[in-house]
This record gives C-alpha cells, structure tokens and sequence, in this order.
C-alpha cells in the first residue's frame, strides 16, 4: 500500500483510498487483505492502524482507518449515531427512473446452502435509507451518487438492485458478475470530531470506471 494511496492523515486517523479486490478483513483462506498492509501504514507510530468500518471486497475508495484505540472508540460512535457523511459513485447496469430521491427500503440477511448468504429488503428487517442522485447516462448505463444515511451491508448495492431496480455494473450477488469487477466506488467522506477540525477525504474515479462526466 503505498504512500499515493493515503487520502488523510494526522495522529488519530488515516483515510486510504482501498483498491478494488482487497478484503478488509482476512479471508478464511488467508489470502491477502488489509492485515498485510497495516505495517506499511504506521508511519512512524508503534500500533497499526485499525479499520472503523467495513467496504465490501471489490469496492474501492475511501476507508477510515484509526491511529489509537481512544479515537477508534470515537469513530465507531460518529458512524453508529449517523454523523459520518459518505458519498458513493456506481455505474448502474441500466437507467434508473427519475432523477433523484430517497430509497428507504429495510434490510434482512438470508441464507441459503445453493447461494450462500444475501440482504434483501425485508420490512421486518433494519431501516436503511440511501439518497440517490442521476449524475450522467451514456450506452444505456448511468453513472449515480448514492449517499447512505444508515450503514447496513451492502445497502447500496441492494437499494440498487431492488430498489432501483437497476443492479451495480459487475455486482457478482445482485447482478451479473464481470470480468472488469463491481463498479461501486467510496468517492467521498467526511467525519466530524468534536474538538478538531472534520476529517475529510476524496478518493478519485477509478481507471474501471472509464471516462465519465462528473
């Protein structure tokens, strides 16, 4: 992980732009993951940096990572009461209808021996709400900024798929798997601290995602 891939950094926090097909947790077959690379990110302090949240393997973008345990605990509680901004950009294997909103769609895990494990909407499930906006269409596709308002697992991709009715380019669970991977990208976020200035980063459009008009 190198150096071009810190997007913010002082001494509680870190935000690394993640490549796409880098799992933030270890994998049960112990390939690699983010583990591999915290050494490289501790920049002179003794502990490595541990990751607050979660993106999904083949997401990139924007990771928050902390420095201390002291600022993990913080964090943790910026996002769990809903404080954290996150932007999000996707090419959409489709056109959505309209031209903005909010999809407010509650999300249930299932699990099934043939297909594994999956969220879908479920109105017994948690609340999840995630704005959505229509930035640019070109081919038949259309590159969208979702900003999610509560953190459940992959919430965007199903708030795409099912509430949208149009899945993630390259989704492998809730739309046709491609060889170019998942176009779903963690463009932006900002997390406010009580005592400091807000943490804020931004982590470019990946080369996956071709040449769009932001």
């Amino acid at each position: 992980m190198h150096g071009d891939r810190v997007l913010f950094i002082d001494g509680e926090a870190l935000v690394i732009d993640k490549p796409a097909g880098l799992p933030v947790d270890r994998p049960r077959d112990g390939s690699l993951s983010l583990e591999n690379h915290l050494e490289s990110l501790r920049f002179g302090f003794q502990r490595w940096p541990q990751p607050v949240h979660r993106l999904d393997r083949d997401t990139s973008g924007c990771l928050l990572l902390s420095r201390n345990p002291k600022a993990q605990a913080r964090f943790q509680q910026a996002f769990e009461q809903g404080l954290v901004e996150k932007r999000y950009l996707a090419i959409l294997d489709g056109v959505p209808d309209g031209e903005g909103g909010t999809i407010d769609l509650p999300l249930g895990k299932v699990s099934t021996l043939e297909q594994g494990w999956r969220m879908v909407a479920d109105p017994k499930g948690k609340a999840a709400r995630t704005d959505w906006r229509l930035v640019a269409v070109r081919d038949g596709r259309a590159l969208v900024e979702f900003r999610p308002a509560t953190g459940r697992t992959h919430q965007i991709r199903v708030h795409a798929a099912t509430g949208l009715g149009v899945a993630v380019v390259g989704d492998p669970v809730y739309g046709r798997g491609e060889p170019g991977g998942m176009m779903l990208h963690a463009a932006a976020l900002i997390v406010p601290r009580a005592n400091k200035d807000p943490i804020v980063a931004e982590a470019p459009l990946p080369a996956r995602f071709g040449d769009w008009p932001l």
